[in-house]
């Protein structure tokens, strides 16, 4: 009775601090992330406003987790500081049992996070997005600075750009398909390119102006034009912007779709570069028609491959980071009473920096390599979690031994 009384009393300190300490960094983030925002998209305090409820969501995977940590080093460290810790030990206790508070808060908060990240976080930093990128030229530009590539196979056209320098597009591709065939129409690589929206044609068109322009096959037969637009419609949703271009942007159940999508996409490009190049090898001598055909496919087939990466990585990331609770927790109760700080920056600055500073940047580091496919995902972006948990442990056996 004596201890279930002592873990409600440290469970319910911890709350209590995490849930302070929540609304005061979650704050902090909030601002300096609305004043981002205002200062790239030139919000109007309408927009600001309105972005809050959906720009907090978005925080939560990175707060969460550093926020347990602090709550984790400010309790236990006050209990060791305040000697009552030392008497709970004098009691004959195993000191593992005063950890159970802690975590379970570091199991609940996972949990949390988890659930979070299955629909609320991805729907909402989607709409945020959408909210702010409500001109369609401007969706474009961005889309494809932040992806150099925007593929539409149902309508029949893809791009891809090597640069974004403001309106300009640097090194495009243009590759617009056959819808009956399939086979590519026309593939256009110019030096610079521009995009213009046609709302008034029905339907709505986009207008690639492409400069310095070779056309590799189409209509217009192989050459060099230096001047040429050309129009493709815009696909019927458009307008409401619902397609979703980003993997953080997707649900749970939307990665799983895309993922198949992409996978049997892979599939039908990799089957028609296999069938090309037999082709071509068959002839005896290189086809230059067939070659830059060839040359596209390759291209697609690690377009698509790349794609099929970032959405694993992400698919890897959620969980990953919503794991960081718990290793948090595992990692900050010792170090919280060795330090034996009673205030908060105290705990702030020999507990809490340290592990953030080094945990985020192998992660990020981690994620960068399984979307470039260096290494295999799970080892890339669950290393850090392991880090941490691996080093909890010779931290648990040195404060059995004091």
């Amino acid at each position: 009775m004596f201890w279930s009384i002592v873990h409600r009393t440290i469970l319910w300190e911890l709350v209590r601090v995490f849930g302070l300490s929540l609304l005061g960094i979650t704050g902090m983030l909030l601002m300096a992330g609305i004043v981002a925002e205002a200062s790239q998209h030139g919000l109007s305090p309408a927009q600001i406003l309105a972005a809050i409820p959906l720009l907090i969501p978005s925080t939560l995977p990175y707060t969460i987790p550093a926020t347990t940590l602090f709550a984790t080093c400010v309790v236990y460290g006050r209990l060791a500081h305040d000697n009552e810790i030392l008497a709970i030990k004098a009691s004959g206790v195993n000191i593992m049992r005063i950890v159970w508070p802690g975590t379970l808060l570091g199991i609940g908060m996972t949990l949390v996070t988890i659930t979070l990240y299955y629909d609320l976080i991805p729907t909402t930093h989607y709409i945020m997005r959408s909210m702010v990128l409500k001109d369609i030229e401007e969706f474009l530009y961005s889309v494809l600075k932040r992806e150099k590539h925007i593929d539409y196979p149902k309508m029949g056209y893809s791009m891809k750009v090597k640069e974004v320098r403001g309106h300009t597009l640097i090194d495009a591709l243009f590759v617009r398909k056959d819808l009956k065939s399939g086979s590519d129409d026309v593939t256009a690589r110019a030096a610079e390119a521009e995009l213009t929206v046609d709302m008034q044609h029905e339907p709505p068109q986009l207008l690639i102006h492409m400069k310095q322009c070779w056309v590799t096959s189409g209509p217009d037969g192989n050459g060099y034009l230096k001047d040429k637009v050309w129009p493709v419609d815009l696909p019927p949703d458009f307008n409401k912007t619902t397609r979703k271009f980003r993997a953080s942007d997707m649900t749970w159940d939307e990665l799983l779709e895309y993922r198949e999508d992409l996978k049997v996409q892979k599939e039908k490009v990799d089957a028609e570069l296999a069938l090309m190049v037999s082709l071509d090898k068959s002839r005896g001598a290189p086809d230059p028609n067939l070659a830059p055909h060839i040359t596209n496919l390759r291209y697609s087939s690690r377009s698509k491959l790349g794609e099929m990466l970032g959405v694993e990585t992400e698919m890897l990331m959620r969980p990953a980071l919503a794991c960081g609770c718990l290793c948090f927790v595992l990692v900050g109760c010792p170090i919280g009473i060795w330090f034996s700080k009673s205030d908060y920056l105290s705990a702030f600055i020999t507990c809490f920096l340290p592990i953030v500073f080094l945990y985020y940047p192998l992660l990020l580091c981690g994620s960068n390599l399984a979307k470039g496919g260096k290494f295999p995902g799970v080892l890339c972006v669950w290393c850090a979690n392991t880090i941490m948990a691996v080093v909890a442990v010779p931290l648990y056996r040195k404060l059995l031994k004091n």
